[in-house]
């Protein structure tokens, strides 16, 4: 294994984001059409929040069942993004190693870490997929 190899090198710098403004059911949409986990929330270009499937998840359920138009309906009439994402995350800086990124992850309490600047600007995420696919890589 390399051993200090930057995060950029096994982060997604071609990733979904979503702003504050949209709706709710837009970033379900986005989810479940393709097939990702995780999506920034961004100001521009700047990192403000996160939100997971299973964030949407916890919304669906609330909305008494699977997610269909109806439901999404209520989603949006009941919800923000501002409401669903979370705020309080850790990041990595593109020039971390990927060991520090494993370390964060490997905390079990999250599986995507945003990729941000020093001025906050959004470069990508990297996720505990992206971890085992380049453990995979090594071996």
């Amino acid at each position: 294994m390399r051993h200090n190899e930057p995060v950029s090198h096994i982060m997604s710098n071609d990733m979904l984001t979503v702003h504050a403004a949209q709706k709710v059911s837009e970033v379900y949409k986005l989810l479940t059409e393709n097939g990702v986990h995780h999506v920034p929330v961004i100001n521009g270009d700047h990192l403000v929040g996160l939100i997971s499937s299973t964030d949407m998840m916890k919304l669906s359920l609330d909305a008494y069942g699977s997610p269909d138009a109806a439901n999404t309906a209520y989603l949006d009439s009941q919800f923000s993004i501002d409401q669903v994402m979370s705020t309080d995350l850790s990041t990595v800086k593109p020039d971390d190693s990927i060991r520090s990124a494993a370390e964060l992850l490997s905390t079990g309490k999250f599986h995507s870490l945003p990729v941000v600047e020093a001025d906050g600007k959004l470069a990508g995420i990297v996720t505990t997929t992206d971890l085992v696919n380049y453990l995979l890589a090594q071996y």
